[in-house]
């Protein structure tokens, strides 16, 4: 493992990382993958460390990932639940953060439902942030280890056609990839209905195609996005039999595409709506996703723990 090069307190968003600091994460991930291979998957490198798990909204894989991450680097872990806290009391969220720091807690991973809360909250603490999806801001760990699957995959990044296909309006995944997608210097295409496309998209350097046939010409790798019910995307499209119709993955339009096409899936899936189950059961990537979420978390809280 190398943390030299590596100067930042916090992970916040890719968009505020150069093209190096991402390659840096990406290396020191290949390095835990191999950890993560062993019988004894445990090291000591962070034995004295703690690492604050704080989420605001529901998780499974990012909260999961995250402590077992820093388990296997020997960290103490302190799980958070606002269900359980002071805050149902009426305590500010930054003083929450703030009586944690307190506690003398090294990093605390945050995911909130509010856009930029994450990016405030680091501001106003000496500890290390680690930004674990913010509202449809961004999702960096997800875009990283997204990352880390297509180099594992294929090889390489740069010179890629990637199509991001699904609620692009509501995703921080979707911004989180294509800030770093394009900074590793990829073609990147954003397919979906008009509704679920956010205006000016286009500045991002990305290209938009509202034919999902067009947007998979060629493509190297598809990521598809969920349809997040809970946001109320339900009233931005005419009914989900429509979606599936029009956008959802099929093998019948798989047929059409690369026969190499890589297919991922950040989770969780809505099967039989942007993907059929059948497509989402072969597709081993998906699942690979998940595994290399370890490895890319373990390399985060290892460079923010030893800058």
């Amino acid at each position: 493992m190398e943390s030299r090069g590596w100067q930042r307190k916090d992970l916040l968003g890719l968009e505020e990382l150069s093209k190096k600091e991402i390659e840096i994460i990406l290396e020191n991930a290949r390095s835990f993958k191999e950890i993560s291979e062993r019988e004894i998957k445990k090291v000591p490198t962070l034995r004295g460390k703690t690492v604050g798990l704080l989420f605001f909204e529901p998780s499974t894989r990012t909260k999961l990932s995250f402590e077992l991450s820093a388990k296997r680097l020997s960290a103490d872990t302190l799980s958070f639940s606002s269900a359980s806290s002071s805050i149902v009391k009426g305590e500010s969220l930054l003083d929450t953060i703030k009586n944690i720091e307190a506690m003398r807690v090294d990093l605390v991973v945050i995911r909130s439902s509010s856009s930029g809360a994450v990016f405030q909250i680091a501001q106003q603490v000496s500890m290390g942030v680690i930004n674990a999806g913010d509202g449809c801001h961004e999702h960096p760990t997800q875009g990283l280890l997204d990352l880390f699957t297509i180099y594992q995959k294929k090889g390489r990044i740069e010179g890629l056609k990637v199509c991001i296909v699904g609620d692009i309006a509501h995703s921080r995944v979707a911004r989180s990839d294509i800030y770093g997608l394009k900074k590793l210097n990829a073609e990147v295409v954003v397919c979906g209905p008009a509704t679920l496309i956010p205006s000016q998209i286009e500045k991002l350097g990305v290209r938009v195609s509202y034919s999902l046939e067009e947007a998979l010409k060629d493509a190297d790798v598809l990521n598809i996005l969920r349809i997040q019910k809970e946001r109320g995307v339900d009233c931005q499209i005419p009914s989900w039999r429509e979606y599936r119709q029009q956008f959802g993955i099929t093998r019948e339009r798989l047929k059409r595409a690369r026969k190499d096409i890589l297919i991922m899936h950040p989770g969780p899936i809505n099967r039989g709506v942007e993907i059929d189950s059948e497509i989402a059961d072969l597709s081993s990537s998906i699942l690979e996703q998940v595994n290399n979420g370890l490895a890319v978390r373990m390399a985060i809280i290892y460079l923010l723990a030893n800058r």
